[in-house]
């Protein structure tokens, strides 16, 4: 019934606009303008009549996309129709609103999922758009800033108004540190921030840990080290010169007594002579041993200045000719080749040099042996130098220990010169880093901020 209807008024309405088209013709031949005039506004309004009853399809369409974009899936189509064509279509409307809501569902369930481990991670999360508004920020990261709720960045003013100017100056891809000292205790706050993109909006996701814990278990992990190395040191000049003057102390001293010099014999007196020269010797080996301590606490500020990184890298390979074996593969790289460093060059020279001299060492004595020194610029703007070679490496469980003053797995050399390194690397704001591959490659990396 339904579907004669429809055509019944279909037709009727495509006949009603023919015949008044008619009309109108004749008016129009007849010379009766106002007829005509009239019928040609009946025929525009039967058009629109029209073309909204057959619209109606598209209203169905607009109302369901409408609904869709709201939110809303109650909206259901009536498929007990019998116009064959609006059953098909309502049958398949409502089996998309159903599959678009099933995954609406597990979106939503999946977004409960996030936040909830978001809200039981151990480390601070912050995301906050251009204008500062926070979008989200964890309970760990309002607990230790000590502030809650945290709705914009400039809130952090009543915590620090050094923590609120850290996160208004916040670049993308940036590290920094800072202190945080409330009433209770002083936090340190490795702080990391990463660009996003959501909804044409950019926004910048900073993650916040408290490292105190972390840093007290290295420095206390690092003086174990410090002092296994110098107790071994210091172990090893004492001991023979202990060894020796009691050896000494015995040619002079019998069952408590004051030997009588007439009893002493040329070979008493030689050996407290060759004895006298080792207790020299060892004693000047401590000396050399606590200037180089000395040495490494009193490394001065570095005199920054421009330079670029083609002239720097072939300084150190003209200084480092003399010393390359014949048929060792050296080489240095800088790319972009305009690039320029701040920094100390005699500091930065002499670190080089070391990481050079290491690397020519490790190589020595191979047939297919390489050494490179590049210099480069890392997508985030992180300006680096590195030092490779294709020796032996440095073994997993020595990694740890190779930065550590004195500690040197040569039977030449102090174990300072790495140390040093550290600590100039340091003076200059950047790091370095050991990666090594036994027996393929291994990298000393400069990074400078």
């Amino acid at each position: 019934m339904a579907s004669r209807h429809f055509y019944f008024q279909l037709i009727l309405r495509v006949l009603l606009i023919l015949g008044t088209s008619l009309a109108l013709a004749f008016g129009v031949a007849w010379e009766k303008y106002t007829l005509a005039g009239f019928l040609g506004l009946l025929l525009g309004l039967q058009v629109h009549a029209l073309i909204v009853f057959v619209n109606s399809t598209n209203r169905k369409l607009a109302y369901f996309f409408d609904a869709i974009r709201n939110e809303d899936f109650t909206l259901r189509f009536p498929e007990q129709v019998s116009i064959k064509s609006f059953k098909e279509l309502n049958s398949s409307l409502n089996r998309v609103n159903g599959l678009i809501q099933e995954v609406h569902l597990q979106m939503q369930l999946r977004e409960r999922y996030y936040q909830e481990i978001l809200k039981q991670a151990s480390i601070g999360i912050m995301t906050y758009n251009e204008r500062g508004h926070i979008l989200f920020a964890n309970p760990t990261l309002e607990r230790l800033l000590d502030h809650s709720p945290l709705n914009h960045i400039k809130q952090l003013v009543q915590v620090d108004e050094k923590l609120y100017r850290v996160f208004e100056d916040f670049k993308p891809f940036e590290r920094k540190m800072f202190q945080l000292a409330n009433e209770r205790e002083q936090v340190q706050l490795a702080l990391k921030s990463t660009a996003l993109t959501l909804d044409g909006r950019s926004l910048l996701l900073v993650v916040v840990q408290d490292i105190h814990r972390e840093l007290d278990e290295k420095e206390t992990e690092s003086w174990i080290r410090l002092i296994r190395v110098l107790t071994h040191e210091i172990m090893n000049t004492i001991t023979p010169i202990a060894s020796i003057s009691d050896s000494i102390i015995r040619y002079y001293k019998n069952n408590g007594k004051i030997v009588p010099l007439k009893e002493l014999g040329e070979e008493q007196i030689a050996n407290t002579l060759k004895g006298l020269e080792v207790i020299k010797e060892q004693g000047g080996d401590l000396m050399d041993f606590v200037q180089s301590y000395r040495s490494l606490l009193h490394v001065p500020e570095p005199d920054r200045t421009l330079v670029r990184g083609r002239e720097l890298l072939e300084k150190i390979r003209v200084l480092m000719s003399a010393k390359l074996p014949p048929k060792l593969d050296f080489g240095v790289v800088c790319d972009p080749e305009g690039l320029e460093f701040f920094l100390d060059e005699k500091q930065i020279v002499q670190v080089l040099i070391n990481l050079t001299r290491n690397a020519l060492q490790a190589v020595s004595g191979m047939e297919d042996g390489r050494v490179r020194i590049l210099a480069g610029l890392e997508e985030n703007g992180t300006k680096y130098i590195e030092v490779m070679d294709n020796g032996p490496g440095v073994p997993p469980e020595q990694m740890e220990e190779i930065f550590v003053p004195f500690f040197t797995t040569k039977s030449e050399g102090s174990g300072i010169g790495l140390s040093l390194s550290k600590r100039v690397m340091q003076l200059h704001g950047g790091s370095i880093q050991l990666r090594s591959f036994p027996g393929r490659e291994t990298v000393f990396r400069l990074s400078f901020a």
